[in-house]
């Protein structure tokens, strides 16, 4: 294979050269070959091109149909194949991981209409692999035994074997196993609390092999926002450990759907903490020859856990619409994470002398005093409770407790957007009243290039925005009479975009008795693995698909998706995340809540027109369009340019 799709020659510019063949790409190749090239999209070629050889941050906002993928991935290759370091490209979630790499996805197409092979490599997310420690803990178990079965029955014969492993591929992905809903695959799959550094079976993990796979890759790695920022959060932390970072030096990032990046970084640049973790991993050390000084203090440390996680049982209050608790700071609490704190300070002082003495197994150790670092960590945040957000969430096992700093800007700006490389944000949605500062500042960036082009789309004569005027007073019932005309007007074809779990749950109850739904077929999120439910709604196109997450990145042109339901106006949750946002805002409402309200509202109106043939209804069942004129105004504000809000009396 040719290094360079082109003819290099060392002597000149090599973006220069890059952006020559990008414009034959765009002005010949890509037409010779039946695509239609839109003017926004070589717009947006020739401004990427700027930020490659500036090596700077880029807000490439670009409406639906644009081909905006296209053109970053000509720049990302092109330039990993100049550095010699692979691009990374940052999905905003798993499914649209799915939806860049499925066999008529960009990839493919540039690959086979430009003679290219474009080696692309997944990189997910840990939580997207089977666990087998889990997975035998399920068996034991005997819960739904015969499924667990079936699945460890169906494992390559290399992972039960104990003989040299002679040939290996990378199994246990979650796309493999659609029948299983997101609670079932919880039980079996990998979770942050499992110990991988010290797991017997991590050589013959799926997770694992899966990291050697796609640390390879020469042109493109393909993960999710999450995944990226976990590697930026652990990465000090694993080379303390002598481990390799979660993804490979590289050449440039594509923050794609980038107005979720912030939530996504403050979700990873956190820690959790668990009493039933802390224990197995503290009395390890009991199994070895140590002082009684320190196996007395390891036996008060873990009642002292114990009685810490019941105070913040005990000190917090569930949050309508949310799993998680918010913690009331009183001075009970304070005083059990003090006392917590003290004792593991005593015993990394005990560890000290232990280290000294050579009793203990050094690799063992080195794990629990990092853990016990991260711990004292995480609780001196929460003792100082400045700039602080955390919150607790039940589990089988018990209280899960989440840290993170209250702004994520110190250090994104320090280990993501420090390092001088291309940096592309790329999405339909990121400015504000056209402007990209509100992005910018979340996120620190104090340096950028922008563009904004819109959409080639005749939305005026392709898309009708209908805003039904339902009784209020009928509250959930009054929405699902309308909702249930508009399925019945549209023969199915639907997408349903709900705000909360809850909505959800509640839509698929009462769907369940509804007479007039019937024969009509519904796939609901996190009844199977969402790339399977996407497939077989496309597929069948009466068919209807409810979901939560699919307001970005969801791209099924053609009939079946001729309604776009959103069932509330996606206003952020009263969570702690978003509460403490809120209490930093001078004004929560205009600073916090709306911003987020219009960049997810017009991301959920772009998945009904994917084509230039695509026709169909976006329908707003938001209570504030009736309740609140400025919300109304603000909406009216952001429907695409000359389409106009129906209200239906």
């Amino acid at each position: 294979m040719e290094r360079y799709p082109f003819a290099y020659d060392p002597s000149q510019p090599f973006i220069q050269q890059a952006a020559d063949w990008v414009a034959d790409v765009f002005y010949e190749l890509l037409p010779e070959a039946g695509f239609e090239v839109r003017d926004e999209q070589i717009y947006m070629a020739f401004q990427l091109e700027k930020a490659f050889a500036e090596k700077k941050t880029i807000f490439a906002e670009a409406g639906v149909g644009t081909g905006k993928t296209l053109a970053y991935l000509l720049y990302a290759v092109c330039y990993a194949r100049y550095t010699r370091k692979p691009a990374v490209i940052a999905c905003a979630d798993e499914s649209l991981i799915e939806q860049l790499v499925k066999p008529e996805g960009d990839i493919a197409k540039l690959a086979r209409h430009l003679d290219l092979v474009i080696d692309a490599r997944l990189g997910k997310s840990p939580d997207q692999y089977l666990c087998l420690k889990k997975l035998d803990h399920a068996r034991v178990e005997g819960d739904e035994e015969m499924v667990w079965e079936d699945i460890a029955a169906g494992l390559p014969d290399f992972v039960y074997s104990s003989a040299p492993m002679q040939s290996f591929h990378t199994y246990g992905d979650r796309r493999d196993y659609p029948q299983l809903g997101d609670e079932e695959w919880k039980k079996i799959s990998w979770d942050p609390f499992q110990d991988c550094f010290t797991c017997d079976r991590r050589h013959r993990c799926g997770q694992t092999l899966s990291r050697d796979h796609y640390r390879r890759a020469t042109d493109v790695i393909i993960c999710s926002h999450d995944y990226y920022l976990e590697h930026v959060w652990t990465y000090d932390g694993r080379k303390r450990e002598g481990q390799l970072p979660l993804l490979p030096e590289h050449s440039s990032v594509v923050f794609d759907e980038g107005h979720l990046l912030e939530s996504a970084a403050m979700k990873a640049l956190g820690y959790k903490m668990k009493h039933t973790v802390f224990e197995e991993l503290i009395t390890r050390l009991l199994q070895n020859e140590i002082r009684e000084s320190l196996a007395v203090r390891i036996d008060d440390a873990i009642v002292q856990s114990e009685a810490m996680f019941g105070a913040f049982g005990r000190h917090s209050r569930l949050i309508p619409g949310s799993d998680r608790k918010e913690i009331m700071l009183t001075e009970e609490l304070l005083g059990e994470v003090h006392r917590f704190r003290g004792l593991l300070t005593a015993i990394e002082e005990e560890l000290v002398f232990e280290g000294e003495l050579y009793t203990l197994d050094e690799y063992q150790l080195r794990i629990v005093e990092e853990h016990l670092d991260m711990m004292q960590q995480a609780l001196m945040l929460f003792e100082r409770s400045e700039a602080l957000i955390c919150w607790v969430e039940d589990s089988p096992e018990g209280l899960t407790l989440s840290i993170m700093p209250g702004t994520v800007k110190d250090v994104l700006k320090t280990h993501v957007f420090g390092p001088r490389m291309p940096i592309v944000f790329s999405s339909a949605t990121m400015s504000v009243d056209g402007s990209f500062r509100y992005l910018a500042d979340s996120l620190g960036i104090e340096s950028s290039l922008s563009f904004s082009v819109a959409s080639p789309y005749a939305y005026p004569e392709q898309m009708q925005v209908l805003a039904p005027a339902w009784n209020l007073a009928d509250g959930f019932e009054g929405k699902m009479k309308e909702a249930v005309r508009l399925l019945q007007q549209t023969g199915g074809r639907a997408l349903i975009l709900f705000r909360t779990r809850e909505e959800l749950r509640r839509f698929k109850h009462m769907a369940k008795d509804e007479p007039l739904l019937t024969g009509i077929p519904f796939y609901f999120e996190g009844d199977g693995e969402i790339s399977h439910l996407i497939s077989a709604f496309q597929r069948e196109e009466e068919s209807v698909l409810c979901a939560l997450s699919l307001w970005e990145g969801l791209d099924v042109p053609g009939p079946s998706l001729s309604n776009v339901i959103i069932w509330s106006l996606p206003f952020p949750p009263h969570d702690p995340v978003f509460n403490a946002k809120r209490k930093a805002a001078a004004d929560p409402f205009a600073e916090v809540d709306l911003p987020y309200m219009l960049l997810r509202l017009r991301q959920g109106i772009g998945r009904l027109i994917r084509s230039r043939d695509d026709r169909g209804i976006v329908v707003l069942l938001g209570e504030e369009l009736w309740t609140n004129p400025g919300v109304k105004e603000k909406v009216l504000a952001v429907l695409p340019e000359g389409v106009e809000l129906c209200e239906q009396v």
